[in-house]
């Protein structure tokens, strides 16, 4: 029996409408929950479990594969960087509890005010890294110019490498700063170790992704990278704490003392 496609008003005689693809009318019952909860948690042939599940084989060659048009599979990099960051973050706050137990680290090298930023600043470094995507696409773009992609297509880039970094956290890391979230000494050497296997995701992510680049050269693009970002943070805080200085007065410049 024909119907109208509720999207684009055309006739549809089979399942569905031959203008849009979208899918003739059928009324929401059990099945069709069931089958969307079973699609969701098992189908890996398609959307984010197919995108998570290629990204852990190699996010590299996943991100040069999604750039260069096999992109139909695959969840939207740019979303699946934004939800994969929200776990995190919910994991972090909610679970572990980080921020406060960063934050009863740093008091003691830091100082109470700065400890705060701190501590703000390490409990949610995939939500930060997602936010800084679009100027870390400025440097990597720079550094890797002449090797083909566009400012753009090095955006979508570092959100396949940040949803690399963020499923290794997620899976890795966090199960292991749970079971020790009691030993400060042993938590921190595991957060530490957290942050510093991010030199090696880059290294990892653009060797699949430059198949016919040598290790070398990107070893050397990576150290590129991590030189540009820190000397950019650093003027960054450099400059935060002049201005704070400036609309404060020398005093505030107390704020980042460690107490005696």
């Amino acid at each position: 029996m024909a119907s109208t496609c509720l999207n684009c008003q055309s006739t549809i005689t089979e399942n569905f409408c031959g203008n849009c693809g979208q899918k003739k009318f059928k009324r929401i019952d059990r099945k069709y929950v069931v089958d969307e909860a079973q699609y969701l948690l098992v189908h890996t042939n398609k959307g984010f479990l197919y995108s998570v599940k290629n990204i852990l084989k190699n996010p590299g060659k996943t991100a040069r594969d999604f750039i260069d048009g096999n992109r139909v599979n695959h969840y939207k990099p740019l979303l699946l960087a934004f939800v994969l960051s929200g776990i995190s973050a919910f994991i972090s706050f909610k679970i572990l509890n980080l921020n406060e137990l960063l934050g009863q680290f740093m008091v003691q090298t830091s100082g109470a005010n700065a400890n705060k930023a701190l501590s703000f600043l390490s409990s949610y470094n995939s939500v930060i890294m997602l936010a800084f995507l679009p100027v870390l696409a400025i440097f990597t773009s720079i550094i890797f110019r002449k090797w083909g992609q566009n400012y753009y297509e090095h955006i979508v880039m570092n959100a396949f490498g940040l949803s690399c970094y963020t499923l290794i956290t997620i899976i890795v890391s966090y199960p292991i700063l749970y079971l020790v979230r009691g030993n400060m000494g042993a938590f921190m050497k595991v957060f530490s170790a957290s942050t510093l296997i991010i030199p090696f995701i880059f290294v990892w992510f653009y060797r699949g992704f430059y198949p016919e680049k040598s290790i070398g050269k990107i070893i050397l693009k990576v150290l590129l990278i991590i030189v540009s970002v820190f000397l950019a943070y650093m003027a960054v805080i450099f400059i935060a704490v002049i201005l704070v200085t400036i609309i404060k007065g020398p005093e505030a410049l107390k704020m980042f003392q460690p107490p005696k």
